[in-house]
C-alpha cells in the first residue's frame, strides 16, 4: 500500500496492506514485519510465509537541488543504486521533503540494472504503483512508498529506480553525494531496458531516498547516523566500498553476529550539535535533529552506530567544546536506548595534516575520545581513532588509509573501519522491540 507521509513523519516504514479492498491482517515477528502488501496484480498478495520488510538502502536528504528550484519536468532520471541485501519483492520511498509544491510523478519504474546501468535486464522492469495507481501526488514536505513489486534481487545487484514528472514540481530533493553515477533522459524513457536514451550523467541521488525488500535472510537493520565518513565521499565511486558497506558484507558472512541490512545515513560535512551554516544548506540538520528524523522512525531497526562529532570541531573558530560534544552524544545514546535500540558510538578519527587541525582542537578531539573509550555514553564503542590512526604519529591517518587529504580514509581506510565493529556486540540482549 502506497503512504504518503508529512516531513514530521519520515519512515513508518511497516504498514497494513489492501488486497482488492479486503484487508489483510499482518503480524510482527520478533525480526521485522510479515509481508502483507499487494502486488500490481491483485491475486498476486505476499504470503507472511514469503519473509519479512526490511530497508535495505537509504540515502539521507540533503536539501533542495540548487540547479533545479522548479523541478525536472520533462525529465526522467535513473538513480544507480545498490542494497546491501537481497530479496524477493521491492518497495521505493520517494521524498519531496524540500519541495515547496506537490510532486507529481506521473510514471516509476524499478529493475535490475545491466552492467551497473544506465540499461536494464528487460525481463527485471517493473512498473510501480501507488495505492494501486500508476503515478502519485507527493505533497511539499512529505515522501511517498509504493506498493510492493514482485522482483528477485540478488545480494550484491544494483537496482534502477527511475521517475518521470510530467511537469513542474518544485525543488528537487537529493543527497548530494553518492559517489554513485546516475542518469538523465529527456522525455519519458522510464520504462526503457535501453540505456541509450539516459545521456547525462549525475553524481547524486534524486528523489528517492529509501528501498524495501522481502527478505528471509536478514532480521532486522542497523543504522549509521554519521558524515562524510560515513557518506563515503572518498571511496572509489562506483564501486561501493564505503565502509557501511564493507559492515553489510561483515554481516552477511559473518556466523556469530546478528544478520542486519546497513542504512547509511551519512551527510558529508553534518555535524552532531549545530545545523549546517547558511552558505553550506548541504550540511543539513545537526546529528541531534535527525535522530528523529532519519534514524528513529525506523521501526525495523535494531541497532544505530553514531559516526559524529569531527565538524563540530573543525568548524568551531574556538576548537570544540568536549564537554557540548559528550553531551550531545550522551543524548543521542539516550533517545536511541529509549526507542528500544543498541548504541555504538564511534570515537573521533585522527585529522593532523588537514588544513582544519589545530592543537587546541586536537585536545578537545582526544577528551572526547577519552570519554567514549571510559565508557557511560555508549553501549559499545566503535574504535575508529585506534582502527585508522599511525601508531607512530597518533594523531594521524596511517598512510594506507588516508586518501590524501588526511581527514577522509582510503578504501583500506574504509575497510578497517567496517572490521573495527564488534558485530555481536549490535545485537540485542533484550526483547526486540515490536
Amino acid at each position: 500500500m502506497s503512504r504518503v507521509r508529512g516531513h514530521g513523519l519520515l519512515a513508518t516504514l511497516i504498514a497494513t496492506a489492501l488486497v482488492v479492498g479486503v484487508l489483510v491482517a499482518d503480524s510482527l515477528s520478533p525480526r521485522g514485519q510479515a509481508a502483507t502488501s499487494a502486488l500490481g496484480a491483485p491475486e498476486q498478495a505476499l504470503q507472511a510465509s514469503e519473509g519479512v520488510w526490511l530497508s535495505a538502502w537509504t540515502a539521507a536528504p540533503t536539501g533542495a537541488h540548487p540547479d533545479h528550484p522548479d523541478g525536472m519536468p520533462g525529465q526522467a532520471v535513473r538513480n544507480v543504486l545498490r542494497p546491501t541485501g537481497g530479496g524477493t519483492a521491492v518497495r521505493v520511498t520517494l521524498s519531496n521533503r524540500y519541495g515547496a509544491t506537490p510532486l507529481r510523478l506521473s510514471h516509476v519504474t524499478v529493475a535490475l540494472a545491466a552492467a551497473g546501468g544506465p540499461a536494464a535486464v528487460p525481463e527485471t522492469m517493473r512498473r510501480l504503483s501507488f495505492d494501486g495507481a500508476g503515478e502519485v501526488s507527493i505533497p511539499a514536505g512529505g515522501e511517498t512508498v509504493s506498493d510492493a513489486a514482485r522482483l528477485e534481487v540478488p545480494v550484491g545487484s544494483d537496482l534502477l529506480v527511475t521517475v518521470y514528472a510530467p511537469g513542474p514540481g518544485g525543488a528537487v530533493t537529493h543527497h548530494r553525494q553518492a559517489r554513485q553515477t546516475s542518469y538523465v533522459a529527456d522525455g519519458d524513457h522510464t520504462a526503457e531496458a535501453s540505456g541509450d536514451a539516459f545521456s547525462r550523467k549525475i553524481t547524486d541521488w534524486r528523489y528517492v531516498t529509501g528501498v524495501q525488500l522481502l527478505s528471509q535472510n536478514a532480521e532486522g537493520a542497523v543504522a549509521v547516523l554519521g558524515d562524510s565518513l560515513t557518506d563515503g565521499v572518498t571511496s572509489t565511486a562506483g564501486a561501493n566500498r564505503r565502509w557501511t558497506d564493507r559492515l553489510a558484507e561483515r554481516m552477511r558472512e559473518s556466523e556469530d553476529g546478528p544478520r542486519y541490512t546497513v542504512l547509511n545515513l551519512g551527510i558529508s560535512g553534518n555535524r552532531l550539535l549545530s545545523d549546517a551554516a547558511p552558505d553550506r544548506p548541504f550540511n543539513a540538520d545537526a546529528g541531534v535533529r535527525r535522530l528523529h528524523t532519519d534514524v528513529l522512525p525506523r521501526s525495523e531497526l535494531r541497532a544505530v552506530v553514531v559516526q559524529l562529532g569531527i565538524n563540530d570541531i573543525i568548524r568551531d573558530p574556538d576548537g570544540g567544546d568536549a564537554e557540548a560534544l559528550l553531551a550531545g552524544l550522551r543524548q543521542v545514546a539516550a533517545d536511541s536506548r529509549e526507542a528500544g535500540l543498541v548504541v555504538a558510538g564511534a570515537t573521533l578519527a585522527p585529522f593532523a595534516g588537514h588544513g582544519g587541525w589545530r592543537a587546541d582542537r586536537e585536545e578537545v578531539r582526544e577528551r572526547v575520545n577519552a570519554a567514549i573509550r571510559a565508557g557511560g555514553v555508549f553501549d559499545t564503542v566503535i574504535d575508529l581513532d585506534e582502527a585508522l590512526r599511525d601508531p607512530a604519529q597518533p594523531d594521524r591517518l596511517l598512510p594506507a588509509y588516508n586518501s590524501g587529504d588526511h581527514l577522509h580514509p582510503s578504501d583500506a581506510g574504509y575497510a578497517a573501519m567496517a572490521a573495527a565493529v564488534r558485530l555481536a556486540e549490535l545485537a540485542p540482549t533484550a526483547e526486540i522491540r515490536t
